[in-house]
């Protein structure tokens, strides 16, 4: 996308952004934990259920701990120009706590089964407090899609 771009006004950048989550896919998933030198910034595939985004991790894994210990988490979908932007809380999800309908939706739309491997894995359910969308400079303005856990408009 380029700054030629024209901007978009609210509902239609809220029915995109809203697309972008649906479609699923890959995340930049950022946490941080209690140690310095703690942020930390991992691709992960997801899914969207309309209200929420669920993620698997290996449960050792700095993600894991840091999701498990605080549940704070940024998520970055798409790219810097067009880029939609979670900010939530993570729930610890165990294997067996997922349904197998759920579990068996998350592999099948991100062509990853983390019950298929023997790393013991975590789901991680995000509950998105702010979201935001912009396709670069000229799309600053409004870009708060959802403050506080509220959608500020609706589609």
């Amino acid at each position: 996308m380029s700054g030629a771009e024209p901007v978009r006004p609210g509902e239609p950048r809220l029915r995109e952004a809203l697309g972008r989550l649906e479609e699923g896919g890959d995340a930049w998933v950022a946490t941080a934990g209690e140690e310095p030198g703690a942020p930390y910034l991992v691709p992960l595939s997801f899914i969207w259920d309309g209200t929420t985004v669920l993620i698997a991790t290996p449960e050792g894994s700095r993600t894991g701990r840091n999701l498990a210990a605080n549940g704070s988490v940024r998520l970055g979908v798409g790219e810097t120009r067009d880029v939609v932007l979670v900010e939530g809380t993570a729930d610890t999800v165990a294997p067996p706590d997922l349904s197998e309908e759920e579990a068996d939706l998350f592999a099948t739309r991100t062509g990853f089964d983390p019950r298929q491997l023997s790393t013991p894995y975590l789901y991680f359910r995000i509950r998105p407090a702010r979201i935001q969308s912009w396709r670069g400079g000229t799309e600053l303005d409004g870009r708060e899609l959802m403050s506080n856990g509220t959608w500020l408009m609706t589609d």
